[in-house]
């Protein structure tokens, strides 16, 4: 038995160790739990499948055909946004392998120096300045880093996450700095899609109660339940435009602000504070372009970069059979090297010379 030592080169991704599923060769990224994702995909499908089937086809007729084409814009769109934030990474932070965690932990104590017995020691925070304010940058314990200014700890996918905003369990991923744009664009577009089936909802309602009354155009509608089917559909896209609505307005003022929900919900540019937002360019517009229109950042966790790992196989050695040890026919063919006669001492050589003179 011996050992053999074999090099394999491993993706990024396949060795980080937080609570995300990948597939795809790692180009899909979600959180485990997909619960509430699936959640959302059946409501959004099963919503705008009944308003094709049975309001559709009556308001194409009566009133005109660019209705449920543009309903099916707004349905692509609203899928579109939703798999692209469901499927991005989120810009999930590496983290520090062990050689840079102990360099690391060796500069912290050279910092703080002895720390006295029973006390506390100080917090990990390095001080850096953006835009003439003082940001702070605080120690991850778990992914052994000082994570950069905006950047936060997930607990549901343990992962530190880059401009951090929210874990969303609606779209079954957090929500960071690579998939932003992507969400807010979901939401806004998922708010004109629930408004716009939820007025042709009672448009159709309306127009059939001209002629027929209102509870006979309710016991008339098509389907096998057609009450439950309209009382349904109407149920769902009232609540879900209460609530979807009002979550693109808030995030539309934080984009407004250039600000995160993590940001707004600790208060860190707050005025008790009394530190003002280093990110905010004191404009609107500007703020609305950086954070919708800006560069397309870059995968930490790529899915062509490598990491080496080594690891030993045993190997069984055979020893030869004595079928194996004994010379091939081909050998036995060719003729023994001849023997090459002694050489001459120099004594002999010099008798040899006198010899010959005589």
């Amino acid at each position: 038995m011996s050992a053999v030592m074999i090099t394999r080169k491993v993706r990024k991704w396949e060795k980080l160790p937080g609570k995300n599923t990948f597939c795809c060769d790692g180009r899909v990224m979600m959180a485990r739990q997909k619960g509430v994702f699936y959640l959302t995909l059946f409501l959004i499908v099963g919503t705008c499948s009944l308003f094709f089937a049975f309001e559709c086809p009556y308001l194409a007729v009566h009133l005109s055909p660019a209705i449920p084409v543009f309903a099916v814009i707004l349905f692509l769109f609203v899928i579109a946004f939703l798999l692209r934030t469901s499927f991005s990474d989120p810009g999930v932070l590496p983290r520090a392998l062990p050689e840079e965690a102990n360099f690391i932990e060796m500069e912290i104590e050279a910092a703080n120096g002895n720390v006295p017995a029973g006390q506390r020691p100080p917090p990990r925070i390095r001080n850096v300045q953006i835009n003439n304010q003082i940001v702070k940058l605080k120690y991850c314990y778990t992914c052994k880093i000082f994570r950069p200014p905006r950047a936060s700890h997930c607990s549901i996918c343990d992962n530190c996450v880059d401009r951090f905003d929210h874990h969303c369990p609606w779209v079954g991923n957090c929500v960071g700095k690579r998939n932003y744009r992507y969400f807010y664009l979901f939401t806004l577009t998922l708010s004109l899609l629930t408004i716009y089936i939820f007025a042709f909802n009672i448009v159709h309602v309306v127009m059939r109660s001209v002629d027929q009354g209102f509870l006979n155009t309710l016991k008339e509608t098509p389907g096998t339940y057609p009450f439950k089917l309209t009382v349904l559909e109407v149920l769902v896209c009232f609540f879900t435009l209460w609530s979807v609505v009002g979550l693109t307005g808030f995030h539309t003022y934080l984009i407004s602000l250039n600000q995160t929900t993590n940001e707004d919900i600790k208060g860190s540019w707050s005025g008790k504070n009394r530190i003002q937002n280093p990110y905010s360019h004191k404009n609107i517009i500007k703020n609305c372009c950086e954070v919708l229109c800006g560069p397309t950042y870059p995968r930490y966790l790529h899915s062509l970069s490598y990491s080496t790992i080594k690891f030993y196989v045993s190997v069984l050695v055979r020893s030869p059979s004595p079928k194996e040890s004994s010379p091939s026919p081909k050998e036995e063919e060719h003729p023994p090297a001849p023997k090459l006669p002694p050489l001459a001492s120099p004594e002999t050589d010099a008798e040899t010379s006198i010899a010959k003179t005589h």
